[in-house]
């Protein structure tokens, strides 16, 4: 991997997308726990009125937490720390090994940012591992602004407009796709059977390691730790 370039490239569009960076075994393995815990914990965790305001379906596990010492291999790689490290420089922490999973028939997820964009300094980067394709057949691909990063807040309006400039992202089986914190991001409803993906958070020295408990939606900003609409964003 040419580091340098796909540093620049990341900066320049918020986001990277790389084809075949993790193997299928690994990623058979990852497919096998998921589905595993799914079969027998799928229940949504937020709040109703997050739920309908997000227009979100999205189940999380913290498979790391529970002790799942297979996602520590992903993390652990030697070239995924390489390209975090030109990235984000020196002195970078993890946060968690998130999986989202979403039922068929999901909404998917509406146009937001994972925490607030006012201090460009403080953010967090998603590390996106997927275990299986996401195409139009399954439905749940990931639209994304290039260069929104840099423009402050999310515009206030429909939460699942469509928008000239967006990009779909269509991983396959092993892609690793990295989204800036501050990206404008949405994914689409789920038409196949389920659809996941194991997200590896983790942000700049000197960020707070709670940088995602506000997330900035069209409609509103939310709080996760007290589950609570802590702004209404209104034309």
């Amino acid at each position: 991997m040419n580091l340098s370039a796909l540093a620049n490239e990341f900066w320049r569009q918020g986001y990277l997308s790389i084809d075949n960076f993790f193997g299928e075994e690994l990623m058979d393995t990852y497919q096998s726990h998921v589905l595993q815990h799914f079969g027998k914990n799928s229940a949504f965790v937020h709040s109703a009125e997050f739920l309908e305001k997000s227009d979100t379906d999205v189940i999380p596990w913290f498979p790391q937490l529970e002790g799942v010492h297979a996602f520590d291999v992903a993390e652990q790689d030697q070239r995924l720390i390489k390209l975090t490290d030109e990235i984000l420089g020196a002195g970078w922490s993890s946060l968690y090994s998130m999986v989202m999973y979403s039922h068929q028939g999901s909404k998917g997820q509406a146009w937001h940012q994972d925490c607030p964009p006012e201090d460009k300094s403080q953010f967090n980067l998603n590390r996106l591992v997927y275990t299986m394709d996401i195409d139009q057949r399954t439905g749940g691909e990931t639209l994304v602004i290039p260069g929104s990063h840099r423009g402050g807040p999310i515009t206030v309006g429909k939460i699942d407009q469509d928008f000239p400039e967006q990009i779909v992202l269509s991983p396959k089986k092993g892609t690793l796709i990295l989204i800036h914190g501050h990206l404008w991001h949405r994914v689409l409803p789920v038409s196949g059977p389920y659809r996941f993906s194991a997200n590896y958070r983790c942000c700049p020295a000197h960020t707070p390691n709670d940088i995602t408990d506000i997330c900035v939606y069209r409609n509103m900003r939310y709080q996760f730790s007290t589950q609570t609409v802590i702004e209404e964003r209104k034309l």
